[in-house]
């Protein structure tokens, strides 16, 4: 009884980190552009003094001090794309997500899943996989932290992350 409780805590603590490491061989690859902030410059960037009138940025930094890490990967070239496309739905199957909706736009192909937090609106990570048109990037993007679905719009306005208008478009009118 005690093996089966210590395998189920180090499994729990580290399924977070398992989707960080799941796509780390993307960084540093000549063919791809990466993005990664971690959990310490979230906490800097959160300590910034705002206008308390400013509300839009006040509610930005609320939401960055619930993040943990941000990994944003992107690519034009095919190769990489099928090895993106073969991590993400590999560690879709391991990684307990569930779908939140796919959309298919112009040959861009959008997946967007979550793994839940305590609410229904809460999110403990979010994974976007864009398998990009003709012309387009292909775009891999690994969220973490406890936030809220409503709250990502105002993320992808004031980061300008790659896949960002496909992911506010994707969210918008999401509880």
């Amino acid at each position: 009884m005690k093996k089966f409780i210590l395998t189920l805590v180090v499994v729990l603590v580290s399924s977070p980190f398992f989707a960080q490491a799941a796509f780390d061989k993307f960084d540093g690859q000549d063919d791809v552009t990466s993005i990664i902030v971690n959990k310490k410059m979230f906490d800097l960037m959160s300590k910034v003094k705002v206008d308390a009138s400013d509300k839009e940025t006040q509610q930005y930094l609320n939401l960055i001090k619930k993040l943990d890490n941000l990994k944003v990967f992107t690519t034009k070239s095919t190769r990489v794309e099928n090895e993106m496309k073969a991590s993400a739905e590999k560690y879709i199957k391991s990684g307990g997500l569930e779908e939140l909706m796919r959309v298919n736009d112009s040959g861009k192909n959008i997946k967007i899943l979550v793994k839940s937090g305590a609410k229904d609106s809460q999110i403990r990570e979010l994974l976007m996989f864009i398998e990009g048109a003709k012309n387009d990037d292909t775009v891999l993007m690994s969220l973490t932290g406890d936030f809220d679905l409503s709250e990502i719009s105002i993320l992808t306005d004031k980061m300008r992350i790659p896949g960002g208008d496909d992911l506010k478009k994707a969210t918008k009118g999401k509880k």
